[in-house]
């Protein structure tokens, strides 16, 4: 005992700990399913063509509430397991820390990972569905007829509608196949129908092609932009991204790999219909393939630009669509009567080189070609006339007579995807840099020149290669004034130093280009032919390379619903635009790797899933500290920084203990769950306590005494002690006096 009196103070400092674990919210952390609706049977509710968010259990497990009461007197205090003289309520320093899940499952993390493992999968689309399965699809989505003859069969001038017998035949077959088939298809009919309603949508008006165009030309800068250039993805109102994520759905939640494949085979059997009956596909910005974007998503492109050249081609009066710009009226300076009496002979004869046959003109000799259009023009017509005029070119004039210089109409240039302009380049690559090569290599290139030659020399009777120049390069014709023999300036011109190299490819190909309008040359771009190569390109796609195709957009949507969620909890993680451009140039490197299954794609996996739980914390405790619920004020901005501290820091100090405006909340939260606990009904107020049993006790005596002799200086003291259920500490740290000892 100590021989002191009287006895030294001792200062007593109490703290007693609170776990809140069932927090007795009226909602679920995600959306229950909606089975009444065809694909709403998932857990968070999610439409079709939209990412899921958020995790699927509570992300916040504990709330420690630690009530501290400092420097009480020993004596005054009664505390043990029958009563308590502390009462939470009345303690002076309020703390609060907050438990969070370990590793919850989040939905958008899920479905990433889940279309992840999709992408290293390397089987076909036979061997998932099964050989007879897929050979009797691919036929009914053919003709009966040879598919050859789909390129080299003449097409008619009107267009007539698709009735024949195999057609018919078809149809009962289809129909007989998916009645027999509709309980053994991997997805089922209802929802493989619903799915291609949403991603193409063939009951839309026509006019939604132009305005997606229009609205793709006219809108600003925005984040999702850049997005797309950097992941190289597409635009998030195209096909190809709803094609994404509805594949992403389908991977996930109605079926995995054998849905995947069987949506697959029927998207590209309703690409091939809207081909062979002219309809174009929503959903894709008109014009060629845009580079910028996914390969996918330039095929696509690729495939509505021939649907658009042979409906413009079909729909032409004249039956030349593929040209640049329609040829003027009154091109060809004729009077009234010779119009008339030219313009059945012009139809036959455009009409009578339809899209396949033009390949055969390449056939007959200059003399045959030039005597079966004298034949068929009559005989006034043996002086080379004009053909194929547009317009007048800046009242420029002919140099070797006074005939005003008129632009031609030309065919358009053939657009090309990525993978086209790499094998093009691989091959001008293989030519070498001798001098056979290079020449070789500019008769290549030279297609469209030569195209556009032919288009001048018919629309220009008796020009020369100096006029052509003045109208296609007209950097590379000199003009000059120089002084005549009687005095006066006169404007003279020549071709450029590089238009007079010997060898040139512009002398070369203007001596090898004929007279030949450009509704009778052979097509620069053969949307048949091209469009049967897409077509059999998309259907030999397994489903891995599918997925990595579409990897990009789909890493596009997750960026841009973190984006979206993390908008309104801004204020509370000041790092998550960080985290967000990291995860982007990772995604970004990512991208332009080819070995998809060689790359640690777990990394940036991992950081969509931390933003996305970090939200989810942020917005849980939002919700239970009722943050946007009230209106906007200093207890709104004082509820905001405490949830933004909680989420920051380790422990927060609770402005007010349990006075204050965070202190009622926590209290409330207690109570609820305290009369959840004891089943006391909501309106009565029984005397059960609105705090559970303290889970940990912390006790700290601090005192002053002399050691180790009563005249020894006094030296602080001090004892700790932890009191738990299972667990009891004790910890002492004494000083003594070593002066003179």
């Amino acid at each position: 005992g100590c021989n002191l009196l009287p006895l030294p103070p001792v200062d007593i400092a109490i703290r007693f700990t609170y776990i809140l674990q069932d927090w007795q919210q009226p909602i679920w952390p995600q959306q229950p399913p909606d089975f009444d609706t065809l694909l709403g049977g998932e857990v968070g509710g999610v439409e079709f063509g939209n990412l899921p968010f958020g995790a699927c259990e509570e992300p916040i497990s504990e709330l420690h509430l630690a009530a501290t009461w400092l420097h009480l007197t020993e004596g005054i205090v009664v505390d043990n397991d029958v009563y308590s003289d502390l009462d939470p309520l009345q303690a002076p320093h309020w703390s609060v820390r907050v438990r969070t899940s370990e590793n919850p499952q989040c939905l958008l993390g899920d479905f990433v990972t889940e279309f992840f493992k999709l992408c290293c999968r390397k089987e076909s689309v036979e061997d998932i569905l099964g050989r007879g399965y897929a050979e009797e699809e691919g036929k009914e989505a053919a003709d009966i007829s040879s598919a050859l003859s789909k390129l080299t069969e003449p097409v008619a001038a009107v267009p007539l509608p698709k009735l024949s017998v195999s057609s018919m035949v078809h149809s009962a077959r289809k129909h007989i196949h998916r009645h027999r088939h509709i309980d053994e298809s991997p997805l089922h009919i209802d929802i493989l129908k619903s799915i291609l309603l949403v991603l193409i949508n063939s009951t839309g008006d026509k006019s939604m092609h132009q305005r997606l165009c229009i609205s793709q030309r006219e809108k600003g800068a925005d984040p999702g932009d850049n997005l797309v250039l950097q992941l190289k993805s597409a635009p998030t109102d195209s096909l190809t991204y709803r094609l994404a994520l509805g594949l992403c759905m389908v991977n996930y939640s109605y079926g995995g790999l054998p849905a995947v494949a069987h949506l697959w085979q029927e998207f590209v059997l309703e690409l091939r219909y809207r081909w062979e009956n002219n309809y174009l596909i929503y959903g894709l910005a008109g014009g060629p393939p845009d580079l910028r974007c996914c390969l996918l998503h330039q095929k696509l492109q690729m495939l509505n630009c021939c649907i658009e050249r042979r409906r413009r081609r079909d729909e032409a009066p004249s039956g030349m669509g593929g040209s640049r710009q329609r040829e003027h009226k009154a091109s060809c300076g004729q009077g009234p009567s010779s119009a008339a009496a030219t313009s059945s002979n012009q139809a036959k004869s455009w009409d009578s080189w339809s899209d396949s046959e033009d390949e055969f003109f390449e056939c007959l000799s200059d003399q045959e070609d030039t005597e079966s259009l004298r034949s068929e023009r009559g005989p006034d017509s043996g002086k080379g006339k004009a053909e194929g005029r547009l317009h007048p070119y800046n009242d420029l004039t002919l140099l070797n007579s006074m005939e005003p210089l008129y632009v031609p109409v030309t065919q358009e240039p053939a657009p090309m995807t990525e993978d086209q302009l790499e094998e093009q380049s691989e091959v001008l690559a293989k030519l070498g840099t001798s001098a056979e090569g290079s020449h070789l290599r500019a008769r290549m290139q030279s297609a469209c020149l030569v195209s556009d030659m032919e288009s001048f020399k018919a629309a220009n009777p008796g020009c020369v290669l100096e006029d052509f120049v003045r109208w296609y390069s007209p950097r590379d014709y000199e003009e000059k004034y120089e002084v005549d023999e009687k005095g006066n300036k006169v404007l003279t011109g020549e071709l450029s130093a590089r238009m007079k190299i010997p060898g040139n490819m512009w002398a070369e190909a203007w001596e090898i280009s004929r007279v030949t309008p450009a509704r009778r040359q052979r097509r620069l771009f053969d949307d048949t032919k091209e469009a049967e190569k897409i077509l059999h390109y998309l259907t030999m796609q397994k489903p891995g390379d599918l997925a990595r195709h579409l990897l990009p957009c789909l890493l596009h949507a997750a960026l841009l619903k973190l984006q979206q969620e993390g908008e309104s909890n801004r204020e509370n993680e000041p790092d998550f635009h960080l985290l967000l451009n990291e995860t982007c140039i990772q995604i970004t490197v990512y991208t332009t790797l080819k070995a998809l299954c060689r790359f640690p794609h777990s990394d940036f996996i991992n950081q969509l899933v931390v933003m996305e739980t970090v939200i989810t914390r942020a917005r849980s405790l939002k919700d239970k500290f009722a943050v946007d619920k009230g209106e906007p004020g200093e207890a709104t901005e004082e509820l905001k920084k405490f949830v933004s501290s909680l989420l920051e820091e380790p422990e927060v100090v609770v402005t007010g203990a349990g006075q204050g405006l965070t202190g009622r909340i926590i209290h409330r939260l207690f109570l609820n769950a305290q009369r959840a606990a004891l089943l006391v009904p909501a309106g009565e107020s029984g005397k059960t306590s609105d705090f559970p049993s303290p889970a940990g006790r912390e006790i700290i005596l601090r005192t002053y005494v002399p050691r180790p002799a009563p005249y020894s200086k006094a030296l602080p003291q001090r004892l700790f002690c932890v009191l738990m259920k299972e667990e009891f500490r004790l910890a002492g740290a004494f000083s003594s006096d070593t002066s003179f000892f």
